[in-house]
């Protein structure tokens, strides 16, 4: 800007035109002085007329540039202080400086905030200084302000998002669910009923369903006999679920003829895609709330985060088609939404186990996503060694094995752990990766114990099936046909079955067989399970010596206790007790000896009419109706089977009271 305070003068160039004017008035009055004179005089007039023009444009011009810059002051005055943004300027210890009268204005009666905490605008203010935040949102007095901080300066810009916000939420409130209603056991229940009782029943739970949907504004369509169809709203769904869906809780109170009571399973799907996506999320939500039993919501949204509510029943046993069918949907859907799948089986794998790793490691690579099987190999017992060497031979399979270390180190939070064979987490073969992702899938034959793995999205557990390798394999019959089941593959699932049914003798249904005949079609070798299952000779004579230490307690209790100074493996034992129970005139037993850890364990078995799950759960131990096991800690061989002979006389004098 020029400088205002000097005189106005000429510029350069007038100066030197009036200098040259000069000039060639001189060699005019030379010549010519009448001339001169004239010319002179003009010249004058023409220097007094172009100063004085110069001085009134310099005035104009100071005149104008003094009112802008008053006008830029007060502008930028009027912004600071009356601008619709808040201003705040705060002292090292968060006490309010400064602040404009917009900021004051949100304050009780208008009473100036300057020297009060920042706490008193927002709690949340002070935190996001601290964590170093340069933006956020926070409320104030109902208003929501977005939060521009800066730090170097101990400034904060307030802007007011509250049109914007609430603009958000009527969106988010107003975006449609679609909700799919499923009758779990409407078949089974309506079954042997006369058409009078189970018109009954349709109209009873019609009504209830319809009376809950006009309460909450839903819009509900019957599409068959037990499945119906809602839509509804955001806004909707969360008032449910502030109520937990106690829908359930009505529809499973309904009076019918028979003790099972009906009851509810919801899918339903949410988010901003099209309807044809939510129509998907909403039935995959649905096969996951039947996979974990039914009498239960699940809802999912597109990112694939599922929630639960319900499911208080003890759910019926249904081991049907059906439902393989949709636990293996179910199954599908969170593996191809998965960036890896990491598989388990429990510690010390058994030809079950095993067998069953791979079952679902087929599964993932059939949905072209890379899976992965943990396995310690400082952690094979004798029985499933053969088997691991033929795995190791094939190099195609055996590049998804890897140790608990790396597994761990590769688990996201997108990943999908899958754990087979087993359901108690400190079982598992490594505990950590549990803890590493949301979604977790348990595959299991064992009846459930107290300890479970926690917050499962999917759980298969079918207590009467033979084994965890027949479950995935009916699980496999489902899935798409991308990759081929190898020989090898189906003879580790075949080997599985029939280890865990002692050749097909024990725990064997028409699906066992069913479940065997589709491997034995997909290339199982039995000749190849015959050579896995061989044994040495010394773990043979071995085994031999503790079947001849058992005693017969209570006439039909075969126990064999080892030698206080010799240790033995967990397969060995419980091929011991599975000896045992072939003898004449056994309905169970039980071998105990020392382990190598150092803890005593104990195996169990049974023909069914002793249920050693329960006895086993006495000793914090769990299992199958016939199939069960234990370890405990800090105890001796003697004072482990002394507990043993209380548990069972127990056991016996509660059966003959009844």
């Amino acid at each position: 800007m020029p400088d205002l305070q000097r005189k106005p003068t000429l510029s350069r160039h007038v100066w030197i035109s009036y200098l040259l004017s000069i000039i060639l008035l001189g060699f005019i009055w030379y010549f010519q002085w009448n001339i001169g004179l004239v010319m002179t005089l003009f010249l004058a007039a023409s220097f007094y007329y172009s100063i004085r023009t110069e001085r009134t444009l310099l005035n104009e011009a100071e005149e104008y540039i003094s009112t802008l810059s008053h006008r830029v002051k007060k502008v930028g005055e009027e912004a600071l202080l009356e601008m619709p943004i808040g201003i705040v300027l705060y002292s090292d210890d968060y006490k309010i400086e400064w602040a404009n009268s917009y900021i004051n204005e949100l304050s009780a009666e208008n009473d100036p905030i300057v020297g009060d905490s920042l706490d008193n605008l927002s709690d949340k203010l002070i935190p996001m200084i601290k964590e170093d935040k340069n933006e956020g949102i926070v409320e104030i007095d109902g208003y929501k302000f977005q939060i521009s901080l800066k730090k170097e300066e101990r400034l904060l810009y307030l802007f007011d998002r509250t049109a914007q916000t609430e603009l958000q939420t009527r969106f988010h409130n107003d975006q449609t669910v679609l909700a799919i209603i499923f009758l779990d056991n409407y078949e089974e229940i309506t079954q042997n009923m006369d058409d009078t009782a189970k018109s009954q029943l349709n109209s009873q739970v019609t009504s209830l369903l319809n009376n809950w949907s006009h309460e909450n504004g839903l819009y509900l369509k019957r599409t068959s006999q037990e499945r119906f169809l809602a839509v509804g709203t955001n806004k909707i769904l969360n008032q449910l679920e502030q109520v937990k869906f106690d829908i359930l809780d009505e529809v499973r109170e309904l009076d019918n003829e028979k003790n099972n009571p009906v009851t509810l399973s919801i899918g339903v799907g949410l988010g901003n895609v099209a309807l044809p996506q939510l129509g998907e999320l909403a039935q995959s939500s649905l096969d996951l709330a039947l996979g974990r039993g039914g009498d239960q919501v699940a809802i999912k949204d597109e990112e694939g985060k599922v929630r639960f509510y319900g499911g208080k029943t003890n759910p019926m046993e249904k081991r049907t088609r059906v439902r393989a069918r949709v636990i293996s949907h179910a199954l599908k859907e969170l593996v191809k939404v998965s960036d890896n799948v990491i598989i388990m089986g429990h510690k010390s794998p058994d030809m079950d186990s095993l067998g069953a790793a791979i079952g679902i490691l087929n599964i993932a690579r059939s949905n072209n996503v890379e899976g992965h099987i943990v396995f310690d190999p400082d952690d094979v017992d004798t029985g499933v060694y053969r088997l691991v060497e033929a795995i190791e031979n094939d190099e195609d399979l055996w590049q998804h094995f890897i140790d608990p270390e790396e597994a761990e180190a590769i688990t996201g939070a997108r990943s999908l752990v899958v754990v087979v064979d087993t359901h108690r987490p400190s079982m598992v073969a490594n505990q950590n990766i549990l803890k590493q992702t949301e979604y977790r899938v348990v595959i299991d034959h064992h009846r459930r114990g107290e300890e479970f793995i926690e917050n499962p999205t999917l759980v298969y557990m079918e207590p009467y099936a033979s084994s965890t390798a027949e479950l995935v394999t009916e699980l496999l019959e489902y899935q798409p046909k991308t990759l081929k089941l190898k020989m090898l593959e189906a003879t580790a699932l075949l080997a599985g079955i029939i280890v865990d049914t002692k050749s097909f003798t024990l725990r064997t249904g028409s699906r066992t067989f069913d479940a065997a005949s589709y491997l034995r079609s997909k290339g199982a070798d039995t000749v190849l399970v015959q050579r896995f299952m061989k044994e040495d000779i010394d773990l043979y004579v071995k085994r031999s010596k503790l079947i001849e230490r058992a005693k017969v307690y209570r006439k039909t209790i075969a126990i064999s206790k080892a030698n206080s100074d010799e240790t033995y493996g967990p397969v060995l034992i419980a091929q011991a007790a599975d000896t045992l129970l072939t003898m004449s005139g056994i309905t169970a037993s039980f071998v105990i000896s020392e382990r190598e850890d150092g803890r005593i364990g104990i195996s169990a078995r049974s023909l069914g009419e002793v249920n050693v799950q329960v006895i086993m759960e006495k000793m914090n131990g769990g299992g199958h109706l016939t199939n069960a096991a234990t370890q405990i800690e800090d105890t001796t061989i003697d004072d482990a089977a002394a507990l043993l002979k209380d548990i069972l006389d127990d056991y016996y004098e509660g059966r003959e009271e009844e």
